[in-house]
């Protein structure tokens, strides 16, 4: 994912901030200035309401049309593979969850839900702002569009298309990522005044750890299969990619990354055609690392809240949200605000449940970012070896 820049200390350091001062203010805080901060967030949460579909419109469209436009059996194989391991990752994180959390969840005393807790702090007044058109209908009008674009050489629509997306990344960047800070300080100060943040940060301080571990899991399965296919040693290949790991872990980006990942896939022996094409284009459909953290996180508040977990309903949530996510790394906080549009609409979140996530998905963003691009040297790879069978 694309660096976020708030300032010089970046993203990550005020969402720390901001859920420090949330949980410790609210003890000093007058109930009339808590109110102001619910009232802001009331009227954010209203905006990334309205702004989720058009997200999906204007980071899908022009991914699909540029994605579209690389014709071949070479790409049809990279995207599948690409795909499939995303959803894969997302399901073995459901699966390890629904074993390893239900016990952590019921290690913390206090049932109450986070939707529950804030009814009793009212804003100061409401503002409805309600979505021109659904997630469901920006997500057929966007493959439909995107589809076009791909196969029809429409060069309008697809110019429009990619100004759009620079309409909605400045958006992303400019207006919602500020404020994110501000809206997770609210969030936690509403469930430290309403006693459920200590609930909240206990357990996640379990699931973090499991969520690390997870993410080595999948790069060693990833090269193991890889390592099999291209007949080496697949423990030598993931060392090779080390490098590309570590820059990626410290910038969270995947975008900076791509030079390093091709570097490091050279020298696993990929031809250098293959590296050119699948490394710049998993960079921006394969998340694996990401769906891993996003699933593991929305599984576990749904079961903090008492939200259905039944495996049809995250079959579901994965299958989407590999879908949704595929532009995502073009746009700083892309991934995330994004997952907000399978979180709300198949998970059925609320609000503050989708605040959480984003705090919870920043937080834990670089191993994420990680994992997708050490992945992609796996999959350069199996193309590889397929391509010259």
């Amino acid at each position: 994912m694309k660096s976020w820049k708030l300032s010089k200390m970046g993203l990550l350091p005020h969402i720390l901030i901001a859920i420090i001062l949330g949980i410790v203010l609210a003890s000093f805080m007058p109930m009339g200035l808590v109110r102001l901060f619910m009232t802001f967030n009331g009227v954010f949460s209203q905006l990334l309401k309205f702004l989720i579909p058009f997200i999906i419109v204007g980071l899908i469209i022009p991914a699909i049309g540029e994605i579209g436009r690389q014709a071949g059996r070479l790409l049809l194989v990279t995207v599948a593979i690409a795909y499939a391991d995303t959803v894969i990752s997302g399901m073995l994180a459901y699966g390890t969850g629904s074993v390893l959390f239900p016990s952590l969840v019921n290690q913390v005393t206090g049932t109450e839900s986070m939707t529950a807790a804030g009814e009793g702090i009212a804003p100061y007044f409401e503002i409805n702002i309600p979505a021109m058109f659904d997630v469901m209908s920006a997500l057929v009008f966007s493959f439909m569009m995107g589809l076009c674009i791909a196969y029809g050489k429409l060069t309008t629509l697809r110019n429009c298309a990619n100004e759009f997306r620079e309409v909605i990344s400045k958006t992303i960047s400019k207006l919602i990522i500020p404020l994110l800070p501000l809206y997770i300080f609210g969030i936690f100060l509403e469930m430290t005044v309403s006693g459920q943040a200590w609930r909240i940060v206990s357990v996640f301080a379990r699931v973090i750890v499991i969520i690390f571990v997870l993410h080595i899991f999948i790069l060693l399965y990833q090269y193991c299969i890889a390592g099999l296919v291209a007949k080496k040693n697949p423990f030598r290949l993931l060392y090779n990619m080390l490098p590309a790991y570590m820059t990626a872990l410290g910038t969270s980006s995947s975008a900076a990354t791509i030079p390093v990942t091709h570097r490091q896939t050279l020298k696993n022996g990929v031809s250098d055609g293959v590296a050119g094409f699948c490394i710049p284009l998993c960079a921006t459909i394969h998340m694996s690392g990401s769906a891993m953290k996003v699933t593991a996180c929305a599984l576990t508040i749904c079961l903090l809240e008492g939200l259905p977990v039944d495996f049809p309903y995250f079959l579901h949530f994965v299958l989407m949200l590999g879908i949704v996510m595929v532009a995502a790394p073009g746009v700083p906080g892309g991934a995330i605000m994004a997952a907000l549009a399978p979180l709300s609409s198949i998970l059925g979140f609320s609000d503050n449940q989708q605040a959480l996530m984003i705090a919870l998905y920043i937080s834990m963003d670089s191993f994420g970012t990680a994992c997708n691009v050490t992945g992609d040297g796996a999959i350069a790879l199996i193309v590889d070896r397929l391509r010259k069978r």
